[in-house]
């Protein structure tokens, strides 16, 4: 085999090989392409779904909130599904269920700057923004007493201020 013949063989194997490799590196480079627009796309659309739930959220929480003058706004709402009324010698909480109370504090009326016994400070308010509440400063919470909240600093129980007569 002489020479010429040797290289045309040699062109032909390598362009027989080369012509589906660089087909496929062209097809790898647009796929990858198409996977990063893709990815961008995704990205506006998780983005764009953030800001509508975000809108949604607060649209559903300024329509969702404590009307003083509406006497069945708690119907309905997750936490008062085990509420059956008043109960005689009993403090509901919702969220945490009736509790037993002492006597003397059945039907107390509580005051700025008296004391929350120990025993009644764990009634924690879940959600203070439906009560129209801003949200407790540091070291103080609000609880459930009765028919009231009560903002007390957590250390010592000590009543900021109150919330009466809410259901």
């Amino acid at each position: 085999m002489n020479r010429l013949t040797k290289a045309a063989i040699v062109a032909l194997a390598l362009t027989t090989t080369a012509a589906p490799l660089a087909a496929q590196a062209a097809q790898n480079r647009q796929d990858h392409r198409e996977w990063r627009q893709d990815r961008r796309d995704d990205r506006r659309e998780w983005r764009q779904d953030r800001r509508d739930d975000r809108r949604d959220y607060r649209h559903d929480r300024r329509h969702d909130r404590w009307d003083r003058n509406n006497r069945d706004w708690w119907r309905g709402r997750s936490e008062f599904r085990d509420y059956r009324g008043a109960r005689n010698g009993y403090w509901y909480a919702p969220g945490h269920g009736y509790y037993r109370v002492e006597p003397r504090y059945y039907g107390y009326h509580w005051r700025q700057g008296a004391y929350l016994p120990p025993a009644y400070r764990g009634y924690y308010v879940d959600d203070p923004y439906y009560y129209g509440l801003r949200p407790a400063p540091r070291g103080y919470r609000y609880v459930y007493a009765g028919n009231d909240i009560l903002l007390i600093a957590v250390a010592s129980g000590l009543i900021a201020s109150v919330l009466s007569d809410i259901y």
